[in-house]
């Protein structure tokens, strides 16, 4: 093989490893609000995932963009919150100087069943040295359909304002057939933070 034709492959390879398999669907932001990263104090990092694996793995990976502001609520919530009392809640977090919250929710999982039709190759002009009737049967060969099924996982991240107590931005993700939590978790963080610097909410 050519030196080019090796290049080129090898290229090509390198550019569907790196291709990610989250992309935004839709977002929203407060007109005119921007958050300066190196201005806060505290921010509560909130994973509402029922496995706990996989919400720990998340509020980890979301924290590490925070530049050591971002505090994981399985650490916090669980020493200092009462999760029945919502009055509670608020004030104690106000109180405890927390600037914001970023939450992040499994919305949704939709399974796709897709069908990839058989592959049917026709043989060349010079496979006819055997007989006719052996090519008029066996004229081509069939590699047979099946199904496959993907996966997809919706996730909701949202930012809030402690200090004003409302929320200041929101968005929706689908990861298609993710390679495992830590790698969903990985796409999603980064490909969110990434539309809050381009948009201009987040400075930092």
């Amino acid at each position: 093989m050519k030196r080019s034709a090796l290049l080129c492959i090898l290229a090509s390879t390198t550019i569907i490893v790196s291709c990610t398999s989250t992309k935004i669907t839709s977002s929203w932001r407060e007109p005119d609000k921007a958050v300066a990263i190196s201005t806060l104090t505290k921010v509560l990092v909130v994973a509402l995932f029922k496995n706990e694996t996989s919400r720990h793995k998340a509020e980890d990976q979301m924290a590490t963009y925070l530049n050591g502001k971002g505090i994981v609520s399985y650490n916090y919530l669980k020493e200092h919150l009462d999760n029945k009392n919502e009055d509670g809640l608020r004030e104690k977090i106000k109180a405890a100087g927390f600037d914001g919250a970023v939450t992040m929710r499994l919305v949704d999982v939709d399974q796709e069943r897709i069908y990839t039709p058989d592959n049917r190759s026709f043989y060349p002009s010079y496979y006819r040295n055997f007989s006719g009737y052996y090519y008029r049967s066996s004229s081509y060969f069939s590699n047979p359909g099946y199904y496959s099924t993907t996966k997809t996982y919706v996730i909701e991240t949202n930012v809030y304002s402690i200090k004003e107590d409302k929320i200041i931005w929101s968005a929706l993700t689908k990861t298609t057939d993710p390679a495992g939590v830590d790698k969903m978790m990985e796409e999603v963080t980064k490909v969110v933070y990434n539309k809050m610097l381009k948009e201009g909410f987040v400075n930092k």
